[in-house]
């Protein structure tokens, strides 16, 4: 493996600048951008493993077992993360690949704050959930020292394991209209999220195909939260006349939009009928349960790990955009189903 001394000399500078830059520490110590970028580029092209990465690796025989970071935001979305790590889980039992997992928290739109994406210095690849809009500019305008994939959104520069959000939004109104609706509504998270726009998106474009009165009083937005589903919810309820079904974007926000109907003597499914999305497990026991848009998030964690460990040990250099199909979990609250 080569040395820091190697690294400083092929990009012409100090030991000490060399090292800064390795371990993270350039804009600190004042180092220029494009001299970070010629000591990150001498030290991939000299086989460089940072320091931090040494440590956490693991030799057995002659294999070497890379640490895969998941970067996942703190925010009300970490609720599917318990069904990530199911996937990530059950991949390494069924698996004769060995891997190590670092879960790394971060801030949504401050994803440029995780120096190590720049460094390379604490894992070998990483998996980013949920990237928002300027997180995703973020790493499309920088050099990432590590291979990346891309949790829930498109990109055509990195890989990507998501599912199709656009079709899983115009199959619930396909749903609501064969179910006999004319009048629905809609909640909707306020957040940063790419599935979410498409899956506004699908809903919204496909009752207009179908003739479905989606009016703007109709469409509600609040946090991605239990409390801000009830608050929607009530909003909703203030209307002059209410919808006959809803799409509500997140189970999340569902379980609390049910919770106010209920409060507000509004039965489900016989006024109201509701469809979440995602397939949470506490939504089997929701009262009314909920039929919801089951997100095959364990499948995806599986996916996202045979993506990393192929670009980890250089099996495949272009990217690649992974789809899955989203399908229905019909339960009480739209209906009655055999």
């Amino acid at each position: 493996m080569a040395s820091i001394k190697e690294i400083a000399k092929l990009a012409a500078v100090s030991a000490g600048t060399a090292s800064f830059v390795l371990n993270g520490k350039g804009d600190q110590m004042r180092i220029s951008k494009s001299t970070q970028e010629r000591v990150l580029a001498a030290a991939k092209e000299l086989g460089y493993l940072p320091n931090i990465s040494a440590k956490r690796l693991r030799s057995k025989g002659d294999k070497v077992i890379p640490v895969i970071a998941i970067l996942w935001t703190i925010d009300t979305r970490t609720a599917l993360i318990s069904r990530f790590l199911q996937g990530v889980h059950e991949r390494f039992r069924n698996s004769e690949q060995e891997f190590e997992v670092l879960i790394e928290p971060y801030e949504s739109s401050k994803l440029h704050q995780l120096q190590s994406l720049i460094t390379g210095t604490r894992f070998n690849g990483a998996i980013i959930a949920n990237a928002s809009d300027e997180d995703l500019a973020y790493l499309e305008n920088h050099k990432i020292s590590v291979p990346v994939v891309l949790y829930q959104r498109k990109s055509k520069t990195y890989s990507t394991v998501s599912v199709d959000s656009y079709e899983a939004g115009s199959k619930v109104a396909d749903l609501f209209q064969s179910r006999g609706h004319k009048r629905v509504g809609m909640i909707v998270p306020q957040i940063s999220s790419q599935a979410v726009q498409l899956r506004q998106e699908g809903f919204v474009h496909t009752c207009a195909s179908l003739g479905l009165e989606l009016l703007q009083q109709c469409k509600v937005t609040g946090s991605f939260s239990e409390e801000g589903g009830y608050e929607s919810a009530k909003q909703l309820l203030g209307r002059k006349e209410l919808p006959s079904a809803i799409f509500v974007l997140s189970d999340q926000m569902a379980t609390g939009a049910l919770t106010a109907l209920h409060e507000a003597g509004v039965r489900v499914p016989e006024d109201i009928e509701i469809v979440g999305h995602d397939n949470n497990e506490n939504t089997k026991f929701t009262i009314p349960s909920l039929t919801t848009v089951h997100l095959p998030v364990e499948e995806m964690a599986d996916a996202c790990i045979s993506t990393i460990i192929e670009l980890i040990e250089d099996q495949q250099k272009s990217p690649i955009a992974t789809s899955f199909k989203t399908n229905f979990v019909f339960r009480k609250s739209c209906g009655s189903f055999q």
